[in-house]
């Protein structure tokens, strides 16, 4: 019985979803509405887009089995993130608007040329393919335990639905049900927080029966090294990152850039915290588990406290988040394909209706890609390996040498490549070939050093180089021109038309999430009346979404369809 209202749950959520996928059907005129909202995107929606998107099962299953072994680190571990999003929201936010660029592939081009594009585009491609596609086989890990389901076919399934909204809808569907996700993954957790800690006698009770070094800020592999280190990898992944880049850009301005990373940033402050203590207090209740059955501590808990119907609810928050960020990453690897492949290098001329159309056929082919990876994430060693050693690999090397010519002037394509090339050639040497060479393995720690210093290093030799030759780089001489000849033509394109159907895309946009919002309270209430346990807090946590849907609804309503400003 209760696997039952589990399933109806889930099944009822996801029809939600879709029908709001559809809902954003017609709103796609073009690039711009369709991949960046027609930039005129409400910055509090960018953020917490922003923040799903970097979201995901994966949180739960790979944070969570590292806060079931080592406790706190967990959480350290996760507040970089909140140290690279204010570094973003101070320098690195407000830089990418102001190219005018769609994607952080269009300014590669623009700044370091077509050659160095290609190379990316693939590169990022793959590297997108194969992490949100690791992402997806936890959840329908995850579900499939639950709910007593075959994995295969269960993340099949889950890929086939998470595809599809996005391709259909666009930014707006993948940022309306980011909203809605983040709602329904509060929920859940809130409930699931003071259960946990019920079932194992409160707080003393969690405190005495965990090891003594449990709250130790650093612990096991995870040093102080790994965590400096992966600050600068999250500097560079949050204000780098093609996914993240694509918030900055589809806000009004530089200003609503920044507050987009903030409110990431505050998040990432706050959220770890209580996201982490259910697997934490699962260790004192059963500290046995080993190897990758740590990677269920998450699950366990939830269905040891959760009774029918919220366990339900904790498996679509958790399912939604990935869906959250593949869909963040099918959204731009689309946008980069169908703005930087076909129309820039394949179809010049295409109109608005077959860019559309190729947009959509992308994220089908991109997502079906991702469901092939996740059938494969077991064999790679688990969820943890998988998204910590591509992180490691790809990270610095990618995303360092686009952030750093943001800001200078002497960085050339050549010089790009180089450092791109010789970092991914270090990183997997160490990663794969040193292990089986020569019987060495770099820690995890300096996994992450020398993935992120290398490359930093290297573009600093080079810059402090040039400097001293007084270089300047042709590359950024012909970005300037280019530039400001994007800028006249974007004012010449513009017209009164274009900007009131920005205008009513948005205002539709807001009012879906406040319905989305009204649903989901609704829901909550439906979930307190029958609830075995906790019926008292799923109630309260229902009347503050009911109360929280007056915020889109109250916005969209100052958005004035008469006039040519918001």
């Amino acid at each position: 019985m209760s696997s039952t209202i589990d399933t109806v749950v889930i099944v009822v959520f996801s029809a939600f979803v879709l029908a709001i996928g559809l809902l954003f059907a017609r709103t796609g005129r073009n690039l711009k509405s369709f991949f960046a909202g027609g930039e005129a995107v409400p910055w509090f929606i960018g953020g917490l887009s922003l923040f799903m998107s970097f979201f995901s099962a994966g949180t739960f299953v790979a944070w969570g089995s590292i806060a079931y072994k080592h406790g706190w680190v967990a959480i350290t571990i996760q507040w970089t993130m909140c140290i690279g999003a204010l570094v973003t929201g101070l320098f690195l936010a407000p830089y990418w608007k102001r190219t005018g660029a769609l994607t952080a592939a269009e300014f590669i081009k623009e700044r370091l040329g077509l050659p160095v594009q290609k190379t990316y585009i693939f590169i990022f491609t793959l590297v997108s393919i194969f992490i949100k596609g690791s992402v997806l086989y936890p959840v329908a890990r995850l579900v499939s335990s639950s709910l007593d389901l075959p994995l295969v076919p269960c993340t099949i399934g889950l890929g086939l639905f998470m595809i599809t909204y996005t391709a259909v809808g666009g930014l707006w569907a993948v940022m309306v049900t980011d909203i809605l996700q983040f709602v329904v993954l509060c929920a859940a957790v809130f409930i699931l927080l003071p259960l946990s800690l019920d079932k194992v006698g409160g707080w003393e009770g969690f405190t005495n029966n965990v090891p003594d070094d449990f709250f130790n800020l650093l612990n096991g592999e995870y040093t102080i090294g790994f965590v400096l280190a992966f600050v600068i990898y999250h500097i560079c992944y949050i204000g780098g990152n093609w996914t993240m880049v694509q918030r900055y850009t589809s806000v009004d301005s530089e200003k609503s850039a920044r507050k987009v990373a903030f409110l990431f940033a505050g998040l990432y402050l706050i959220s770890p915290v209580i996201w982490m203590f259910p697997p934490m207090i699962y260790k004192a209740i059963n500290p046995a588990l080993t190897g990758l059955d740590t990677e269920n501590a998450y699950l366990m808990i939830c269905k040891l406290v959760l009774p029918p119907g919220l366990l339900g609810l904790m498996l679509t928050g958790m399912y939604f988040s990935t869906s959250a960020s593949a869909n963040t990453a099918l959204n731009v690897v689309s946008a980069v394909f169908t703005n930087d492949i076909y129309k820039g290098m394949v179809n010049p001329g295409a109109s608005d209706k077959q860019l559309i159309r190729v947009a959509r056929a992308s994220s089908w082919f991109f997502g079906l890609g991702m469901i092939g990876i996740a059938l494969l994430v077991p064999l790679a060693g688990g969820i943890v390996e998988v998204v910590l050693s591509i992180s490691a690999i790809s990270g610095g090397p990618l995303l360092a040498p686009p952030l750093w010519a943001l800001f200078s002037k002497r960085l050339t394509s050549t010089v790009t490549l180089w450092v791109t090339g010789i970092g991914l050639s270090v990183n997997l040497f160490f990663k794969v070939l040193a292990p089986i060479l020569l019987d060495f393995k770099l820690s995890r720690g300096m996994e992450n050093i020398v993935g992120v210093g290398l490359p930093l290093l290297l573009l600093l030799a080079y810059e402090l180089w040039a400097r001293s030759k007084n270089n300047t780089a042709q590359e950024y001489l012909a970005y300037q021109v280019s530039r400001e000849q994007k800028r006249v033509d974007n004012l010449i394109e513009a017209t009164p038309e274009e900007a009131l159907e920005i205008k009513r895309q948005n205002k539709f946009g807001l009012q879906v999430i406040a319905g989305a919002l009204l649903f989901t309270s609704l829901i909550l209430f439906v979930l307190s009346t029958f609830t075995t346990s906790g019926a008292g807090i799923t109630a309260t946590i229902a009347g503050v979404v009911l109360l929280a849907t007056w915020i889109p609804y109250s916005a969209s309503r100052k958005i004035n369809l008469h006039s040519l400003s918001i």
